[in-house]
């Protein structure tokens, strides 16, 4: 590679957006936060989304983050409006949350598709995830139920 190809790839790689590492999920953190086709305000409101939700953070611009939603849709969102707080969102039509970790156990709740539920422990416990549910409700979902869990 000669010297110049050597400078311009340097040059290149200062003013690419800086790429989060992958499977970086983060919730909803304010009542409702609008998503926008660009990264600026006086972009185009694209959707609403509620507390909690979960995305997945594709690009950061410090201020401004390109995220992925549960249904593969990428748009902007202010920084601000995103906290580490995990959550997880029923993917599949229904999920049963269980007592415990285990699929003989007692089913505490039905969980419809789209539901978001917080993560009460940040790792899967076999398969298994311990979430809450905005009622109060407190229980073991399988991963494989859910999205927004790396």
């Amino acid at each position: 590679m000669s010297r110049f190809s050597k400078v311009a790839l340097i040059f290149a790689l200062m003013w690419m957006p800086i790429t989060a590492s992958a499977l970086d999920f983060r919730a909803v953190s304010v009542p409702k936060a609008i998503l926008y086709d660009a990264p600026s305000l006086s972009a185009k409101k694209v959707l609403l989304l509620s507390h909690l939700y979960p995305v997945e953070v594709v690009v950061n611009l410090g201020d401004w983050l390109k995220v992925r939603d549960a249904q593969g849709s990428m748009s902007w969102i202010e920084a601000k409006h995103l906290s580490a707080k995990r959550s997880v969102l029923v993917a599949k039509g229904s999920a049963e949350m269980r007592v415990r970790p285990e699929v003989a156990a007692d089913v505490v709740a039905i969980l419809e598709k789209d539901v978001v539920l917080e993560l009460v422990e940040a790792k899967s416990n076999n398969g298994w995830l311990k979430v809450k549910h905005r009622d109060g409700v407190t229980g073991y979902i399988l991963v494989s139920s859910t999205w927004g869990f790396d």
